[in-house]
């Protein structure tokens, strides 16, 4: 299906980024503050949201007070536990102002400055609740769909399926996605979507 040229108004969506995280991939460090080029990872994500987004708001559960430094709201998981990235999502639609939220991982510096754009376009399209981010992938010489889970916009009104979803000990990002109207939205560039996950990946790209 064809995406109209008209962009949706920006100021339908929050933005909130996802650094609730443990970091136990690097080292259990704090993610979101490792330096990339002088700056926090978490920032470069954030100067690339806000351009698309009315508002932003951050997801942390630690390094609360440094991350209030970046200047947007900064939320702890109302769910306590560390129950991963579905429980800060929860908490954003909480505090979401807006009809949608659009979340996306702190690790992520690169996303496309037309993610939201896109996403908005195809969720109002097919009149979908949620909207997510797919790329192909060449694995064995053979493209295949890499789907993003954490690249999604949604409708606030997924918060009551989603709390209960949660309550009744669900984790799993693409098990919530399946029972939503969920749309799938291509993206030619895989690197966008690129996870920081080690501290090894991060001085290598920062060289």
């Amino acid at each position: 299906m064809s995406i109209s040229s008209s962009a949706p108004d920006k100021s339908l969506i929050t933005g909130l980024l996802l650094a609730g995280g443990r970091g136990t991939r690097m080292g259990e460090t704090d993610k979101g503050l490792q330096s990339l080029h002088g700056e926090a990872l978490a920032l470069h994500v954030l100067q690339r949201l806000t351009a698309q987004t009315a508002t932003v708001m951050i997801s942390a559960n630690q390094n609360i007070d440094v991350y209030k430094e970046f200047g947007f709201p900064v939320w702890p998981d109302h769910m306590q536990g560390f129950a991963g990235p579905l429980a800060g999502i929860q908490t954003g639609l909480l505090h979401c102002q807006t009809p949608y939220l659009l979340c996306v991982p702190c690790d992520s510096p690169f996303l496309p400055p037309d993610l939201a754009e896109r996403l908005l376009s195809a969720l109002m399209q097919r009149d979908a609740d949620l909207a997510v981010a797919v790329t192909l992938e060449k694995r064995d010489g053979i493209q295949q769909k890499q789907n993003h889970p954490v690249f999604a916009l949604m409708k606030t009104s997924v918060l009551a399926g989603l709390t209960t979803y949660l309550e009744d000990g669900g984790r799993k990002m693409q098990a919530w996605h399946a029972s939503l109207q969920t749309c799938e939205v291509m993206f030619s560039d895989n690197t966008a979507f690129r996870n920081i996950n080690t501290l090894e990946e991060l001085r290598k790209i920062e060289n």
